[in-house]
């Protein structure tokens, strides 16, 4: 099995912490799990505020692969509508040659109301975009040359330089929490990347549509789907769950308020019809139920209980790629660095052997 890090660089939860401080430590905990046998670096892409601050993810894997030499790195995601496809194309090829191949590009279109609103962009127009942009880049990293004609980006047809080196098979994901995203990273033929936010049973269809619809577009068996969660990890279960319920809850709480999943706006956005569906059993469940269908999502506890439940996970859904944060809802950096190098002594030898 894959199993990455997913580094969030977050300040929701702590009191009074600089902006520098969660960077440094963000970037020590990626020390430790290059240093430990992980497979990758990944980071999302968020603007302006305290649930993630990571403007420029292509920029800082770039430092990473300078950095670390002997790990790929990753986007999860790179949000489309907010960039012009020529840049994403230019970076990609360029981070790319810089790290000899081990970019893994992810894509995403974005969900946050008040991020869109600041870039002075429309949420209606997100998916238009993502479709439009997606293909122009995954092409343009295929042949060198980038061209489009939709009604968003007028390009004509330009060469990439420096050219792009190596393929990008293989190496394309894209975020898909949607139905219309499992459709759009099956066109792609990109690894679907989900998040640990529901008990997996719910996920299952819209993995096995996105399995189905791959195969129908490309003639080829998917590649596996990244799933990407929130871990706490160490040797005592019940101070292990009292840790879970504490971070965990509060990074639903950072994500309800970052994304206003309890307000009602998403039905009135163009696309977004899955998260007004979302908003509406947020607001039924309220933040403990919120907590409780997380948790079970979740991996946490000893690395005993962990493995058990990435085993049943694995009979569910097959193989996968995982990617894991241990810093988040304002986790302490100690409990942050124990689960780190407890899931990378006793988890990841066992993972790595699937």
């Amino acid at each position: 099995m894959d199993v990455g890090l997913m580094m969030v660089f977050t300040s929701y939860g702590w009191e009074g912490v600089s902006d520098s401080q969660v960077w440094e430590e963000e970037l020590r905990l990626a020390e430790v799990a290059a240093d430990a046998g992980f497979d990758s670096l990944w980071s999302a892409e968020h603007h302006f505020n305290d649930y993630s601050f990571v403007p420029d993810n292509i920029h800082l894997m770039t430092h990473l692969a300078a950095k670390h030499p002997d790990i790929d790195v990753g986007t999860a995601a790179v949000i489309l509508p907010w960039h012009n496809p020529l840049r994403v194309a230019e970076n990609a090829a360029v981070l790319d040659l810089l790290s000899n191949g081990r970019l893994r590009l992810g894509f995403g279109r974005g969900l946050a109301r008040r991020e869109f609103e600041t870039f002075q962009l429309s949420m209606d127009e997100s998916r238009g975009r993502f479709d439009e942009a997606a293909p122009m880049i995954v092409e343009a990293l295929k042949t060198g040359f980038i061209e489009g004609d939709g009604p968003f980006y007028k390009q004509p047809r330009t060469e990439i330089r420096p050219r792009p080196q190596h393929s990008f098979d293989g190496r394309i994901y894209a975020v898909a929490s949607s139905e219309e995203s499992v459709v759009s990273a099956a066109k792609l033929g990109a690894h679907m990347v989900m998040f640990a936010d529901r008990p997996w049973e719910m996920r299952m269809p819209a993995i096995e549509r996105g399995r189905e619809l791959h195969r129908e577009y490309h003639g080829t068996e998917p590649p596996n789907v990244m799933l990407t969660e929130f871990v706490v990890c160490g040797t005592d279960l019940e101070q292990c769950e009292d840790e879970a319920r504490q971070y965990q809850g509060k990074f639903i709480e950072s994500n309800f308020y970052h994304y206003e999943f309890l307000s009602d706006h998403f039905k009135n956005v163009k696309g977004y019809d899955s998260y007004q569906q979302k908003a509406e059993i947020a607001r039924s469940a309220g933040m403990e139920g919120a907590v409780d269908g997380f948790m079970k999502a979740a991996s946490w506890g000893t690395p005993d209980k962990i493995l058990r439940g990435l085993e049943e996970r694995r009979k569910l859904l097959g193989d996968f790629e995982l990617n894991v944060s241990f810093r988040f809802g304002g986790t302490p950096y100690e409990i942050a660095e124990r689960s780190l190098k407890l899931f990378a002594k006793e988890v990841l030898p066992v993972l790595k052997s699937w």
